[in-house]
């Protein structure tokens, strides 16, 4: 028997979300039925909304969210009902050729639920990343829940659906950070500000946040940070220079999504170093490098998809530092709100006001 719930859909591009009756339909083969408890309200619902993803209208928005799984589908085993989840939106094949190879993290045919979820008059819905989680229960592929310790707080667990992972995994996953390197991380929005702790958990002994936002270089520095360098009065790539002896950091991780912040990035890092690309771009975007200085810098230039996670790996283990009180997971809730506050916390997020607005349920 399907359900009805209340959701929050994006009904055409650039206008303004509403809060919408939601038909979900019983779970199926490899699905389940997620109730939410909490999801965060990331920078990609803001794309979704503005037609920046795609034209797929409407939308149900949300993706970024931990909650209950109240029921399954057949042939279901990884979760069961009662289990307290994370969603992710990389549910791996195990049968492409990324995953026979034994790099399930780039997997690439990862699967969502097979039906959809509607309007009361039928209309199908888009939902966000396939999650679709501002909305009191949603549909998902059951790979796309992975079971993590039920004691820990949903609002803080959530995170780990897109943002927090994304930072953490480029710094951990794709940049490789060692014990005893220097990480400079330009952009210190909520990405950037997980790729801080990231680069603190992985022993990281200099870390330089770079922002245009005071109030952005203290959040990074309360989550590790040992040095801020303010981009409106400096220049970067020097500044970065001063405070590794003239070098360049070992890592450097570019969290904004432009190319004038990726050169920066490229030249500020040392010879034979690494560039990760975690800020998204949009289509528009050109990157023009003297390729002799590709050539002659060395090094790495990589992006990470979603932190290269493999959620079943890294989400219990990262719950498991955070109820350690090794990954401070909870600094990163500004706020928490209801579903008629979403409008509102695009607004905040786009003022640079928050790490994250949390929805509860």
């Amino acid at each position: 028997m399907t359900q009805q719930v209340r959701g929050v859909v994006a009904p055409g591009k650039g206008e303004k979300v509403r809060i919408e009756t939601i038909v979900v339909p019983d779970a199926g083969p490899g699905e389940a039925v997620v109730r939410i408890q909490a999801c965060g309200v990331c920078h990609t619902d803001l794309h979704y909304r503005e037609g920046g993803i795609n034209d797929e209208f409407p939308f149900l928005l949300g993706h970024e969210a931990a909650g209950t799984v109240e029921s399954v589908g057949e042939g279901v085993t990884e979760v069961a009902p009662g289990d307290f989840v994370i969603l992710n939106w990389r549910a791996v094949c195990h049968q492409c050729r990324a995953c026979r190879r034994g790099r399930p993290w780039y997997c690439f045919n990862t699967h969502n639920a097979k039906q959809p979820m509607t309007l009361t008059d039928g209309t199908a819905l888009s939902p966000a990343l396939g999650i679709g989680a501002f909305a009191e229960k949603t549909l998902v592929a059951a790979g796309q829940c992975t079971k993590v310790d039920p004691s820990t707080s949903p609002a803080a667990a959530g995170l780990l659906g897109c943002g927090v992972m994304a930072g953490i995994g480029a710094a951990l996953n794709t940049g490789n950070v060692q014990r005893g390197d220097s990480v400079a991380v330009i952009g210190c929005g909520g990405v950037g500000a997980a790729s801080v702790a990231g680069a603190r958990l992985a022993g990281a002994a200099k870390i330089i946040a770079v922002d245009l936002d005071q109030r952005k270089l203290e959040w990074a520095r309360s989550l590790g940070a040992t040095h801020t360098i303010d981009a409106k009065s400096s220049d970067v790539v020097e500044a970065v220079r001063e405070l590794t002896d003239g070098n360049g950091a070992d890592v450097v991780i570019e969290a904004v999504g432009r190319p004038e912040t990726y050169q920066q990035a490229f030249y500020a890092r040392d010879l034979a170093g690494t560039v990760v690309l975690v800020g998204v771009p949009t289509p528009e975007m050109k990157l023009e490098l003297p390729l002799l200085d590709v050539f002659g810098r060395g090094g790495s230039l990589k992006s990470s998809w979603y932190g290269d996670c493999l959620p079943d790996r890294d989400f219990p283990m990262l719950i498991d530092l955070y109820q350690q009180g090794r990954l401070d997971l909870d600094a990163f809730v500004s706020e928490t709100i209801g579903l008629e506050d979403i409008e509102e916390a695009f607004a905040k997020m786009h003022r640079g006001e928050v790490l994250r607005s949390v929805v509860m349920f």
